[in-house]
């Protein structure tokens, strides 16, 4: 799934950038797109979302933080890029009652996964762009892949499948990374945004993503929400921007859009 970062947060459409590929920047101007600007830098308007059992690794991340956007790896099951790793707990997923010896092999070996696929990364972007590690909030040692992902030189974590109301709090070794939840209501935001203030952290950025557009582990809790209103870009946008502007932050949170972005058009809709 593309990602693409909304209204008024955005630098001039006209960007000469360190962190974007020079070909790429120019016809960024030339699109009339604004760019994105995320952690003091300006980048392509794509974010590139996390996508599970080895989808979304080293290689596509690399590659699109490498042209100047934002490329994320995801932690689940990342070890099945690692043949060593994938022989070392070999036919342990499937042994019956998963065990905790079980889950702690193979959980240590996608820890050391997410290690090697960050360093991966970053050589490949040669440091343009910027790189992601999504974390889900409901599995079981979420605390440890974001540690994990911080001490190996991630710079942004996005979590979602769950309010990650203690991302501050495992992130506080770590003051200049960048921690960026997924939401899906303005309810969501306003109750990240009051907890993260609490700890004396804002979010550098939220996603919004829609539940009937995007894939993954979204944020309605029955089949009939998919279709809710309060989910629609056109609605949960302009809510989200107006209680960060009655706080004082709007100009401080890019707002993502996810779900539905696949053309130009669909870009300039939610820019």
């Amino acid at each position: 799934p593309m990602m693409q970062e909304t209204p008024d947060h955005a630098a001039a459409p006209c960007v000469s950038s360190a962190h974007i590929d020079a070909a790429l920047a120019s016809k960024l101007g030339a699109s009339g797109l604004k760019s994105m600007k995320l952690g003091g830098r300006d980048l392509l308007p794509i974010v590139q979302g996390g996508m599970g059992i080895g989808v979304s690794a080293h290689r596509l991340a690399g590659s699109v933080a490498a042209m100047g956007g934002m490329g994320t790896i995801s932690c689940v099951d990342i070890r099945r890029h690692h043949p060593d790793l994938m022989e070392r707990t070999q036919g342990w997923s499937s042994r019956v009652g998963q065990d905790e010896a079980t889950r702690e092999a193979i959980n240590q070996a996608n820890l050391e996964a997410v290690e090697r696929e960050v360093k991966a990364a970053r050589q490949l972007s040669e440091r343009r762009g910027l790189l992601a590690m999504n974390v889900m909030r409901a599995v079981s040692d979420y605390a440890g892949y974001v540690k994990r992902s911080l001490e190996a030189g991630i710079d942004a974590v996005v979590v979602g499948a769950g309010l990650p109301l203690d991302l501050p709090d495992l992130a506080q070794d770590h003051p200049k990374a960048l921690l960026i939840p997924i939401l899906s209501d303005s309810r969501g935001v306003q109750l990240i945004i009051k907890k993260w203030e609490r700890k004396k952290r804002l979010p550098d950025a939220i996603v919004i993503e829609h539940p009937r557009l995007a894939g993954g582990h979204l944020g309605a809790a029955k089949i009939a929400d998919l279709n809710d209103p309060r989910f629609d870009f056109e609605r949960v946008i302009p809510e989200v921007l107006a209680f960060m502007r009655s706080a004082g932050i709007e100009k401080e949170i890019p707002l993502i859009a996810a779900g539905g972005i696949r053309t130009l058009a669909d870009i300039q809709r939610v820019q």
